[in-house]
């Protein structure tokens, strides 16, 4: 399953830097992730300082 962002996003971009696909994008107040083109690797989770990143 592709990841999500949660609510707990603070925005830092972190996540983005670290996905090998460029499957995340800056949204409205949090990131986002497509999950078209997520390839599930876990990156954004292991980057991310409050685990905004789960899977769906």
């Amino acid at each position: 399953m592709a990841y999500k962002i949660t609510d707990a996003c603070i925005a830092c971009g972190a996540c983005a830097d670290a996905c090998p696909v460029s499957a995340i994008s800056e949204g409205d107040g949090k990131y986002e992730i497509d999950a078209d083109t997520c390839i599930e690797c876990g990156a954004c989770a292991d980057t991310c300082p409050v685990s905004a990143p789960e899977q769906a």
